[in-house]
């Protein structure tokens, strides 16, 4: 006759292989995935910076579910991907959707965690050194960074909606003359007024233009491609620093 004791044992006993499972995805996670490792050190600073900030406790729960919600896409992007190659080697056009869409989720919830993060931490900081932050906010490297940004986005949309190329690569508009030519506006804005402010500008506009012909010469982009690559870049850009600098 079976105890009572042995049979909660072996209730027990499948719980506890579960949970050891479990533990053991995780370590192959941080063991294998270099994304994971990346997540997990980035995670770890911000809430080793919420401790010295002493953020709320709302606050704290907000960062929390943050970083937990990227290891846990992340971690689903991998299993995905580890299915998808052990049922085929070839390519497949669905398979390869299968990638994008679990890539995309850890994408989304990357950057719901930097969004979340910069909220939670800003708002702490601005009790730390309030002309700081003002300074860094209208400085031009932080609006050229916000520019690069921005253009990059809009071409990866306009090439999702042409469906055409990937985002640095072929399709319309050019990633690369956009970039060159953002960069560029944005020299020239913040050089305005220097001694040798148009002989920079000047020289950033050769080195944009350098970029965009090796694009139209390599035969990754048409001149009509690059041209509107550099309308968008500078564009954007000229728009941006108008608007805030």
């Amino acid at each position: 006759m079976t105890k009572p004791a042995d049979k909660e044992r072996r209730r027990q006993g499948p719980l506890l292989k579960s949970f050891n499972y479990a533990f053991q995805g995780l370590v192959e996670a941080v063991r294998h995935q270099r994304n994971m490792r990346i997540h997990l050190v980035l995670g770890l600073l911000v809430l080793i910076a919420t401790i010295f900030l002493n953020v709320s406790r709302l606050q704290l729960v907000a960062v929390i579910v943050s970083v937990a919600f990227v290891f846990i896409t992340e971690m689903i992007n991998s299993a995905i991907e580890a299915v998808v190659d052990m049922i085929t080697d070839e390519f497949d056009p669905r398979a390869k959707a299968a990638k994008d869409l679990a890539a995309g989720a850890v994408l989304i919830a990357a950057i719901n965690a930097l969004v979340v993060a910069y909220l939670v931490l800003a708002d702490r900081l601005t009790h730390v050194s309030l002309d700081l932050l003002i300074v860094i906010r209208r400085s031009p490297a932080h609006l050229t960074i916000v520019a690069l940004a921005v253009v990059l986005l809009a071409v990866i949309a306009l090439k999702a909606f042409t469906h055409r190329g990937t985002p640095l690569s072929g399709g319309l508009p050019s990633g690369h003359a956009a970039l060159a030519f953002a960069a560029w506006t944005a020299v020239t804005f913040v050089v305005a007024g220097q001694p040798q402010g148009i002989l920079v500008s000047f020289l950033c506009f050769i080195m944009a233009v350098l970029v965009a012909q090796t694009r139209v010469e390599s035969g990754i982009h048409s001149l009509l491609e690059v041209f509107l690559g550099a309308l968008l870049g500078a564009g954007v850009t000229t728009l941006l620093f108008q608007l805030l600098f």
